[in-house]
C-alpha cells in the first residue's frame, strides 16, 4: 500500500473500540493519516461487519468505518494475548477503547497500568453515560442516547407531542467527531511538551454538546428577563411543488422579502403577521397555507431558477440513491469508487477536508477479520515460530482464507 502522507502520518492508534461511535472517531484519524490498529476478539470480531447490506462477510457500515485500519485479532482473556497487546501500545502514541467503566481495569489493559508503562501514552476511553452515576454500567446505542439526551423529545411532533428519532445515528457521529478532535488536542499538547494523558469522554456529554446550542436555547438563559422563546415551528419548511418538493429558509426578514418577490406575493411581505421573524414564526401554518397554492403551481426546476435569481436559500429533496449522480456533487469530486478485496465495488465519501500539502488518501478498504494479524505481530518484535505459536493456540488468529 502507498505510504501516508496525510498530516498524521507517522502516528500510531491501536484502536479497541467497537460498533460506532469510537470507529467513526479512528476511522476520521486513518483517513488523515494515521496507522490505526483495529483489535478485534476471535470469532466474529466487531459486531458491525454482519449489521445491515453487506457483501463477502463486511457490512456497509463497517466498510464505511473502518477504511484505512489494519486488523489484528488477539484473545485477550489469555495472559499471552494480554502481553502482545502490551507490545501492541508499547509503540503506539494513542490508544482508545470504548468498553463500559471498569472493563479495561478487569481484562489488566487499564490506563493506570498503561500510563505507567508508557508516560508519553495519549489513553482515551469512551464511554455511553460517563464513569459515574446510576446510569454508569448501562449499555447504549443511539436510539438509547437519542432518547436520554433529549434529541428525541426535541424532535416531538409539533401537534402530538410525540417524541421521533433522527433517521440518523447522530448521537454516535456526533460522538465520533468529538472523539477525533479531542485525541488531535492531546497529541498537539504532548507535542508541546505537556505529556501523555488519560482522556475521557461519555456519548451524553457529547450528544448534550451537540444539542445544546440551538436545540436547547430556550433553556440556557437563566432567571428572569429572557424574550420569548425559540418556536420550532420557525424550522425551515419542506413543501410541495408541481412534481416533487422543495426546502425553502428564510432565516432573516430581507430573505422572505425575496421570497415574497420571486414568487409574485410581495402582499405577504406587507403583512404584519409575517413581516418579521417572530410574527412570522407564530402564525407558520397560515404562512404556509397561503404559500403552499403558489409552489404547487411551479415544478420544482421553475423554482428553483426563480429562487437561485433571487438569492433565497433552497434546495430540492434530493434521494440519497441518486445523490451521487448530483452535478454538485460530482462538480466538487465528493465521492469515489473502489474495489475492495472481499466486498467488491463499493462507494464512498472522500476523506474529508483538502489538505494542500498533506493530501489525505484512501490507502487500503476496511480490513478484513485478523488480516494484519501476522503482519502486526513480526512488527511488535514477535519471532516467526513464536507467532506461529500465539496462532496455534488460538491467541492470535490471522484471517481465514478459502
Amino acid at each position: 500500500m502507498p505510504p501516508s502522507q496525510g498530516p498524521l502520518a507517522g502516528l500510531r492508534i491501536v484502536d479497541l473500540t467497537t460498533m460506532a461511535s469510537g470507529p467513526l472517531a479512528t476511522s476520521i484519524l486513518a483517513d488523515q493519516g494515521a496507522d490505526v490498529i483495529k483489535v478485534e476478539a476471535p470469532g466474529t470480531g466487531d459486531g458491525l461487519r454482519r449489521i445491515g447490506p453487506s457483501r463477502g462477510g463486511l457490512s456497509a457500515l463497517f466498510l464505511s468505518l473502518n477504511r484505512n485500519k489494519r486488523s489484528i485479532v488477539i484473545d485477550l482473556r489469555e495472559r499471552r494475548g494480554v502481553a502482545l497487546l502490551d507490545r501492541l501500545v508499547a509503540g503506539a502514541d494513542v490508544f482508545v477503547q470504548n468498553f463500559r467503566p471498569g472493563a479495561v481495569d478487569r481484562m489488566g489493559i487499564g490506563a493506570a497500568r498503561y500510563r505507567a508503562m508508557h508516560p508519553e501514552l495519549i489513553y482515551v476511553s469512551v464511554s455511553g453515560f460517563g464513569e459515574r452515576g446510576p446510569m454508569a454500567s448501562r449499555p447504549v446505542y443511539d436510539s438509547v442516547m437519542q432518547a436520554y439526551s433529549g434529541v428525541a423529545m426535541h424532535q416531538a411532533d409539533l401537534e402530538t407531542g410525540e417524541p421521533s428519532f433522527i433517521r440518523s445515528t447522530v448521537c454516535d457521529k456526533g460522538t465520533a467527531i468529538q472523539v477525533a478532535q479531542l485525541i488531535t488536542s492531546a497529541l498537539l499538547a504532548r507535542a508541546l511538551g505537556r505529556g501523555g494523558q488519560h482522556v475521557r469522554v461519555s456519548m451524553l456529554h457529547a450528544s448534550l454538546a451537540f444539542l445544546w446550542p440551538d436545540g436547547m436555547q430556550n433553556h440556557a438563559l437563566l432567571g428572569e428577563g429572557v424574550s420569548a422563546p425559540y418556536l420550532k415551528s420557525a424550522l425551515p419548511m419542506v413543501r410541495a411543488t408541481r412534481d416533487g418538493f422543495i426546502s425553502i429558509s428564510f432565516i432573516q426578514d430581507r430573505e422572505f422579502e425575496s421570497l415574497c418577490r420571486a414568487l409574485g406575493r410581495e402582499e405577504l411581505a406587507r403583512d404584519p403577521r409575517f413581516a418579521t421573524a417572530d410574527p412570522r414564526a407564530r402564525h407558520a401554518r397560515e404562512l404556509q397555507g397561503l404559500l403552499d397554492p403558489t409552489l404547487r403551481a411551479h415544478t420544482t426546476a421553475e423554482l428553483a431558477r426563480r429562487l437561485r435569481e433571487a438569492d433565497v436559500p433552497f434546495a430540492p429533496i434530493n434521494d440519497p440513491a441518486t445523490i451521487h449522480d448530483d452535478e454538485q456533487v460530482r462538480a466538487n469530486d465528493l465521492l469515489f469508487e473502489m474495489d475492495h478485496p472481499l466486498a467488491g465495488a463499493l462507494r464512498q465519501p472522500r476523506p474529508l477536508g483538502d489538505f494542500e500539502g498533506t493530501p489525505l488518501s484512501v490507502r487500503r478498504g476496511a480490513p478484513g477479520h485478523g488480516e494484519h494479524s501476522r503482519e502486526i505481530a513480526a512488527e511488535a518484535g514477535l519471532a516467526p515460530a513464536d507467532i506461529d505459536m500465539l496462532v496455534e493456540a488460538g491467541v492470535l488468529v490471522p484471517l481465514a482464507r478459502d
